[in-house]
């Protein structure tokens, strides 16, 4: 008996642990845009049925305010987000609105950092699970992994995921699959460097303005 008492202790310990360490990596990584994201609702009157965009930084470099000024809209983009990290503070990036749409764009970030096609496609199902079934009148709206210079060598598996994507929301009437990847692809079928800043990962502002167009009928 004292030696299962003993077991179980030192598995709860090791679970403790386990969870202190995974708290302590989200607070380094996002607490300061969050925290602004907190005040800013905190300092004003965050609108209902907007157009909420979420996501990773390609969401955060957004000028989504100016891109798209006849439609109320919320940009909670953040750097470096994968598709869990969302998850993990979606309370604050989401759960808190009442939007009538969610666009987002994330899953970028988890297959550079090492999660697998299927990985990263359940963690966007867990998400849009999750937005459906606190809203569930709100439209979804996915853009898929854009091909980019920097992440050239991973465009296989990111394709793939979109692929995923694609097939999810041909089956359901809540999440619409945008095609905004192919247009960021010259006649060679490579990233055209001239949409993309220096860094070869994030669009520049024509790029943007190829995304404005693409998105815009769906809003």
């Amino acid at each position: 008996m004292i030696y299962r008492h003993f077991i179980l202790f030192i598995a709860a310990l090791v679970s403790l642990s386990a969870n202190l360490v995974f708290a302590k990596e989200y607070a380094f990584a996002f607490d300061k845009e969050i925290d602004a994201f907190e005040r800013q609702d905190r300092e004003n009157t965050f609108p209902q049925q907007a157009i909420l965009f979420v996501g990773s930084s390609s969401i955060n470099y957004w000028p989504t305010a100016e891109a798209f000024a006849d439609k109320v809209v919320i940009n909670r983009g953040f750097g470096g987000a994968i598709t869990d990290d969302v998850l993990h503070v979606y309370n604050k990036v989401i759960g808190k609105y009442n939007p009538s749409k969610v666009v987002i764009y994330v899953g970028d970030n988890d297959i550079a950092k090492g999660m697998s096609v299927a990985e990263t496609t359940n963690s966007l199902k867990q998400l849009f699970d999750k937005i459906h079934d606190d809203f569930a009148k709100a439209k979804i709206i996915f853009i898929p992994i854009k091909p980019s210079i920097l992440r050239w060598s991973m465009w296989s598996d990111m394709q793939k995921v979109n692929a995923n994507i694609s097939q999810i929301a041909d089956k359901t009437d809540y999440v619409t699959y945008v095609d905004m990847a192919t247009p960021l692809l010259n006649n060679k079928g490579e990233p055209d460097a001239s949409l993309f800043i220096k860094d070869g990962l994030h669009l520049n502002a024509a790029g943007y303005v190829i995304w404005n167009k693409t998105l815009a009928p769906y809003l």
